[in-house]
């Protein structure tokens, strides 16, 4: 039984992961490098990039004070299900998370793991759902500093218009991704 409280939790995260043990490992996918982070409780941190050595310094930025283990080789058949949902998003990846956000940064989080694949929303309509419809850049935010790639779908959040906005592991990844949910 988890005895940790959202307070608790609030404070690590503030705290930059003090007392955490973060693990994790690296690989690569279809989409490039990518990095996959877990904490005691889940995974904390799915990174994609170009430069594996620029993920493991964004995660080391991310968790400035916690105690960052490489080479975890328990991480494997993690790194495995992320990849195969990656190369499928049809596939559900059911994920133990462990998110490290504000509370409305974890509601919009949850929000975004409601839409199913093949399906984007708006900034605006996700606003919305979290009871929070004037919050629209406060949405964007949470997008943009959501760590967790993929399992936590924000490439599938779009402007109002439909066009593809910004992604924090890039423009030609995210189109990259919604075109393969759309395929399926």
């Amino acid at each position: 039984m988890n005895t940790t409280t959202a307070y608790e939790t609030e404070n690590a995260r503030r705290a930059g992961g003090a007392g955490a043990i973060i693990r994790f490992a690296l690989g690569r996918c279809s989409l490039g490098a990518i990095l996959l982070a877990r904490s005691q409780r889940g995974i904390c941190a799915i990174l994609l990039g170009d430069d594996p050595d620029l993920l493991v310094r964004g995660l080391m930025e991310q968790f400035p004070k916690a105690e960052i283990i490489g080479g975890d080789d328990e991480a494997e058949p993690w790194m495995a299900r992320v990849a195969g949902f990656i190369e499928a998003p049809a596939i559900a990846a059911h994920l133990p998370l462990d998110l490290q956000g504000t509370a409305f940064q974890e509601r919009v989080w949850r929000a975004l793991r409601e839409i199913p694949a093949g399906s984007t929303a708006s900034y605006a309509e996700i606003a919305e759902r979290i009871g929070s419809p004037k919050a629209v850049r406060a949405v964007a935010h949470a997008c943009a500093t959501n760590p967790i790639a993929v399992a936590i779908p924000c490439h599938r959040v779009v402007r109002r218009d439909g066009g593809i906005a910004g992604y924090r592991w890039g423009v030609d990844r995210k189109r990259e991704l919604l075109r393969r949910e759309a395929r399926q």
